[in-house]
Order: structure tokens, then C-alpha cells, then sequence
């Protein structure tokens, strides 16, 4: 009888286990899977490109290291090219077909909008998407996690700078997207604080360099400064057509642009543009975390690689890996949440870069600043 007794015990103890290790989709006793859909072909691949490399360089070190309670964590990925219908399709795979446990480093607007009502109807953590759409904060959305600073937040500083130096003539040249939109929504709520009004707009298409119709909006109207809310093969084709046709003005873009690829594809019609950037200047090491991404960059062999997208990507896997820590060993996606909801600069060293999440606000940061292209495609911060 006793043996009987000792023998179910046994089995309904290797049952608990078996139940403990497989308690969450995406989770094992030796890995966390996440699911990243990003352009990683296309005009706008540099982001996606960039910004999972920097994740993938620090996970890879917490991996080398043993993981996080001996899990060691993986991103597997999928190109939507900047579709929002390929995000909607890559979500909807990840998530029933390699049975991810949350949704990392999405790039872009209308793909994180398309994928939204998918992993919120899936209950599927979304943590730090690279965008700064409104419409990802507002109304709070219990699943998505935003790192970055909001497009208003970007426009307000942008706003604020040009009036600081009485520059008041601002056009605005946008995508015609939920991207788009969301940037000049910006530009004229902080235009609206100051009773000023835009003097001219411009559209052009997603994934698309055709700016004839753009220029031959903005061009008479010849605007001091024209704000730029696109990704960088279509703003760096405006820019160089404007100039071409005698255009004397400034450019400002915000975050999204994708600066080191703006520069890159700007070549020497760069120096001069101006971008607002959501995390620190990535190659002086004046910050804890920023000597800590480029070591690891460079440990990685990656040392060429450094720049904005790639330590924003850095930056997210580091606060990610925070959050599964404090789930502890037991990882469920609603422990993932309520962990990442305790983190605040009192209690977490994001290494110069504060993050702050709540259960009423999980918009981690409001960090802006302004940075200028210089010759030879660096920056100026």
C-alpha cells in the first residue's frame, strides 16, 4: 500500500512539474520566446533591422550568462515589410502558430495599430513598439508597454525649439498613414498652444519616394522650416528635391525617421537636418547605459552597427529582461505585466535612461532632445 502511495505521489509531484514548466504558451524551462514583426525588407528595413539587432546583442549576452531563471530568451521574427496587413497576418501567426509568449520591438504605426486588436483579444504582452502613436497610449491598453516618448512629445519639443527662435512659417510633409497622421496631430495640437497655424502640408504614400506632388505643394509657399513625419527614403528624396530646386530652408524630423539611415542615404545633403531622438546620443559614453550598449555592441563585433535604432532596441531588451526577472520563476504573460507595472527609477537603474511604468500609465519615458546631421554623417547632439 505504502509503495502504491509513494508511487502516486511520484507521479502527481512529475504532473506538478511537468504543469509549473509549461504553465505559460512561450515558456519553458529553458526558453521565453517573443515574436517581432518589423520591416526587415523594403524602404524602411534599416529599423527594423537595426532595432532587433540591438536587442538580439543584449539578450545574447543574459543568455551567455544562463538566461533569467535559466531560461535564456529568443525573438523570432517576421518581415511585413511596413504593411499593416502582413503585421495583422505575422501577429496572428506568431501567436497560434510558434506560440509566442509576447509581441517585442514592433516598428511603425498602422502595423502596431493592425496588430492591436489581436493581441489584445489574445491577452499577448506588446513591449515597446517603435512608434510614438497616440493612439498606443490612449486609452491605456493593458498589454502594450511603450518605451519610447509620444509623438506629441517629440512635436511639442520640436514646436517649442522653433519658437524659442521666433521661427513661427512651419509646413508639414507627412504620411499618408495612421503614421502620418499621428505626427501632424502633433504639430498642430503644439502650433494650437501658441495660437500659430501650419502654412502648408504635404502627403506622400507609404513605402513610396514619389514626392513630385509634395514638392510642388511646398515649394511656392517656400516655409522656413518643414517638418518631416516619414520614414527616410522619402523624407531624404524631398529633401534633396527641394534643395535641388532651390529650397533654403530647414528640415526637422522626428524620431521614426530613422537617423543614421536619413544620414546614410542623405550622404552630403545631409548636414544640417535636424531629428528628435527618444533615447541618448549613442556614441558618447556619458551615460552608464550607454557605455554599457556600446561595449556590448563592439563584445559583439557589432561596433560599426552603433546608433539610435539599435541602443533603442538595446534599451527595451534590457527592460523586458527587468520585467521577467521580477515575475519570477513561475512566468506568466499577466505576471510579465503586473512585474513590469512595479518598475520606476526608485527601484530600477535604467543606467541615465529613466523608465517609469504604472498600472495607470505605461508610457515608460518622455526623454527628447535635438540632434543635427553633420558632414560625414555624424551627429551633433
Amino acid at each position: 500500500m505504502q509503495n502504491r502511495l509513494n508511487a502516486l505521489l511520484f507521479c502527481l509531484c512529475g504532473l506538478a512539474s511537468a504543469w509549473t514548466s509549461a504553465a505559460e504558451v512561450g515558456v519553458t524551462d529553458n526558453r521565453i520566446l517573443l515574436g517581432q514583426s518589423a520591416p526587415f525588407t523594403g524602404a524602411a528595413a534599416q529599423l527594423g533591422i537595426q532595432y532587433n539587432l540591438g536587442a538580439e546583442v543584449y539578450f545574447d549576452a543574459i543568455n551567455a550568462a544562463g538566461g533569467v531563471n535559466g531560461r535564456k530568451i529568443k525573438i523570432t521574427t517576421a518581415d511585413d515589410r511596413y504593411e499593416a496587413d502582413l503585421a495583422a497576418i505575422n501577429t496572428q501567426k506568431l501567436i497560434d502558430e510558434d506560440h509566442v509568449f509576447a509581441l517585442f520591438g514592433y516598428v511603425g504605426t498602422p502595423t502596431s495599430n493592425a496588430a492591436m486588436p489581436i493581441f489584445t483579444r489574445e491577452h499577448v504582452p506588446f513591449f515597446a513598439p517603435y512608434t510614438g502613436a497616440e493612439s498606443l497610449r490612449n486609452p491605456i491598453n493593458r498589454y502594450v508597454f511603450n518605451l519610447r516618448a509620444g509623438y506629441y512629445d517629440e512635436t511639442e519639443h520640436l514646436i517649442d525649439q522653433l519658437a524659442n527662435l521666433s521661427i513661427t512659417d512651419v509646413a508639414v510633409f507627412y504620411q499618408n498613414d495612421a503614421y502620418g497622421q499621428a505626427g501632424l496631430a502633433g504639430v498642430q495640437r503644439a502650433m494650437q498652444r501658441r495660437n500659430l497655424k501650419i502654412s502648408a502640408t504635404a502627403t506622400v504614400e507609404r513605402n513610396s519616394t514619389d514626392v513630385a506632388k509634395a514638392v510642388a505643394a511646398l515649394l511656392p509657399k517656400q516655409p522656413a522650416v518643414i517638418i518631416q513625419i516619414s520614414a527616410y527614403q522619402s523624407c531624404a528624396a524631398l529633401i534633396r528635391e527641394m534643395k535641388a530646386q532651390g529650397y533654403t530652408g530647414q528640415f526637422y524630423n522626428v524620431s521614426f525617421v530613422g537617423s543614421q539611415a536619413l544620414a546614410n542615404v542623405l550622404n552630403e545633403s545631409g548636414p544640417g537636418v535636424v531629428i528628435s531622438q527618444v533615447v541618448p546620443f549613442p556614441w558618447k559614453a556619458n551615460l552608464p547605459v550607454v557605455r554599457e550598449f556600446q561595449h556590448a555592441m563592439k563584445a559583439a563585433g557589432k561596433g560599426d552597427k552603433i546608433d539610435y535604432s539599435s541602443l533603442e532596441g538595446y534599451i527595451a531588451a534590457r527592460v523586458f529582461t527587468e520585467g521577467v526577472r521580477r515575475a519570477g520563476p513561475n512566468l506568466t504573460r499577466e505576471g510579465l505585466i503586473s512585474a513590469l507595472e512595479t518598475i520606476n527609477p526608485a527601484n530600477f537603474d535604467g543606467g541615465g535612461f529613466d523608465v517609469s511604468f504604472n498600472p495607470h500609465d505605461h508610457s515608460g519615458s518622455r526623454f527628447v532632445e535635438l540632434t543635427m546631421i553633420l558632414p560625414d554623417r555624424r551627429f551633433r547632439d
